[in-house]
Order: structure tokens, then sequence, then C-alpha cells
């Protein structure tokens, strides 16, 4: 603004350069893909670890069912076998090895955990017919039901059913509110996946 005398009101420069810094503020792009990634990583990495994770928990899932279909296979030919005074008997330690044989690879699944189980759980029972089984996962206090668990598999031509249930652990915690639905026992909070694979059979009339 211009005075009568000719003079310039002081604050006409001032909000010119305030005008001309915001202007070069605008402009200037130095730095903003930097900004943008910080701004972005924290939700791209919690992404990309719970692909990971569920995909992780799914490879784990298969490789319970495979050792499942290749001991139920074992107890339906009869190559392994309870109680039967065969070579082919074997205790329930020695059924829990055999299984952690299967899954070790992948799975927590060392000496420890087939002497005292932890995360791997397996029923191996007869049954008078199919109808018979269970349909249903029973828990307790948040945790599995193991308490009719049993290691009796039948002889020629009984009808049985092999469970194998494994407590995954779930790392990320964008994932475990959705996935996470148990916890073992003497953990408070729901922090496993449940891992369960069922083979319901009858078996061969072997000699």
């Amino acid at each position: 603004m211009v005075f009568p005398d000719g003079t310039r009101d002081k604050r006409d420069g001032r909000w010119r350069r305030w005008i001309v810094a915001a202007r070069r503020l605008r402009r200037s792009r130095d730095g903003s893909a930097a900004i943008e990634f910080a701004i972005l990583a924290i939700p791209y990495f919690l992404i990309i670890f719970a692909i990971l994770e569920t995909f992780v928990a799914f490879i784990a899932e298969q490789t319970v069912n495979s050792a499942v279909d290749t001991l139920g296979r074992q107890l339906r030919t009869g190559n392994i076998t309870y109680n039967q005074a065969r070579s082919t008997d074997k205790t329930a330690t020695e059924f829990r090895q055999l299984f952690c044989n299967e899954i070790s690879f992948l799975l927590t699944c060392d000496a420890d955990e087939v002497a005292t189980p932890n995360r791997l759980w397996l029923d191996v029972r007869t049954f008078s017919a199919f109808s018979a089984m269970p349909t249903t996962i029973a828990t307790t206090a948040g945790s599995l039901d193991t308490s009719s668990f049993a290691f009796t598999p039948g002889g020629a031509s009984s009808i049985n059913m092999l469970r194998a249930f494994y407590y995954w652990p779930v790392t990320t915690d964008l994932v475990r509110p959705y996935i996470a639905t148990i916890h073992r026992p003497g953990v408070s909070s729901n922090s496993d996946y449940l891992i369960v694979s069922t083979m319901a059979f009858q078996n061969e009339n072997y000699p």
C-alpha cells in the first residue's frame, strides 16, 4: 500500500516475502518420497508379515494333515498296531515319535514334546461304529480338553479315528485377534491357532 506522501507500507514487503516462501515450499519436492515411505512403511510391513504368517500357518496345517494321512494309513493296513502281541505294536510314546518325525522339519516336536505333550496332542481310539465318534472339539477354560484322549487303536477290521491337534503360535499382532482362538494350559490369553486334522477309517482285515 502507498501512502499519500509516496511511502510504502512496510507490511507489503513482509507479505510479499511470505507469499514467495509459501510458493517455494509448495514447489519443493525434496524428501517427499522418504516422508511418504515413512508414513506407509509400518502398515505396509504389517500387511507383509500378516501374509507371511498366514502362509506359514497354512503350510503347517498341510504338514499335520500329511502326517495324519501317513500314520492313519499305517494303522489301517496293520503296519502299526497296539497291544496285538505283534512286532508292529507301538506304545503311545512310540507313536508320538513317529508322528513327530513327520512334522519336525517345520513344527516344534523335540524329545521333550514327545515325552510330555505341550503343543502336539494325539487321540487314537477305536469305536463300535462311525456314528459313535465325536464330531466336536471339546474345550475347557479356553484350552483343548484332552481328558478323553487316548492311544487305543483296534485290530483288524476295527473302526478307528485318529485326531491330531497342534497349538500353532501366532506372532504377528495384526493377525492374532483373527486366527488365535485358543491358548495352551497356563497361558492367560489366546495366542495360538489350533491346527486340527482328523481321519476316520476301518482297518483292513489283515492277518
